[in-house]
Parts: structure tokens; C-alpha cells; sequence
């Protein structure tokens, strides 16, 4: 179970983090309405590379928005008080896990266990 402490340090690393995606979220609409603007006078390369870096773009925004929904659950959990409960085993999650990477709902050695299985597994 977590302290007090503990408890305020997820929170605000989960916080923190919510902000930052939120703020990229918001570069990314800009980023997008900019996008049709000044197309006069460009080659085909130069539109290549727009098209490449807009792709790209819209990759890591997707992410980022998985990303959220992550922390947002990681949110509730921690106002539930189980966010240091593994999801697999029940055991605890520590705390220094749990502020490496916040929304992990595994403990270590479930997280091992999993990662094995999944390297065992044959690649179509």
C-alpha cells in the first residue's frame, strides 16, 4: 500500500504528463491546420517530405492519445487506491516501478513472465 507521499508523487507525475500530452495534442491540431498553407512554388520533393513528416505526425499523435487514456486509468486506479495492485497477481506493484513507468498494471515479474511468453511465440 502506498503512503501519502507516494500517493502525491503519482499523482503529480501522472498529472504532469497528462498536461504535456494535452499541450502536444494541441501542437498537433495546429500543426494540421497550418499544413494546406504556402503549397505555391513546391516541388515534388518538398511535398514528399511533407507528406513523410505529417505521417509521422499523425503516428505519435495516436500514440499519445493511447497514452492518455493509459494515464487517465492510471488516474482512477490511484483514487481507487490500486493502482500498486498487480492486475495478474494481486501482489504489489513498488514504488519505484510505479514511478518509472506510471501506468504499468504489472508487477515485475508478471511484466518478465509476459515479455517471455511473447518472445517464445513464433513470428508470422
Amino acid at each position: 500500500m502506498l503512503n501519502t507521499n507516494q500517493t502525491d508523487q503519482l499523482k503529480s507525475r501522472l498529472g504532469s504528463e497528462l498536461h504535456r500530452l494535452s499541450a502536444n495534442a494541441s501542437s498537433a491540431i495546429d500543426f494540421s491546420m497550418d499544413r494546406d498553407r504556402d503549397r505555391v512554388g513546391r516541388d515534388s520533393m518538398d511535398e514528399s517530405t511533407e507528406e513523410e513528416l505529417y505521417s509521422t505526425q499523425l503516428r505519435l499523435h495516436d500514440r499519445e492519445a493511447r497514452l492518455a487514456v493509459k494515464i487517465r486509468e492510471a488516474l482512477r486506479r490511484l483514487h481507487d487506491g490500486n493502482i500498486d495492485e498487480c492486475e495478474e497477481c494481486s501482489e504489489p506493484i513498488g514504488f519505484k516501478r510505479l514511478m518509472a513507468r506510471p501506468v504499468t498494471t504489472l508487477c515485475f515479474e508478471c511484466k518478465t513472465a509476459r515479455e517471455q511468453v511473447e518472445a517464445d511465440e513464433p513470428v508470422e
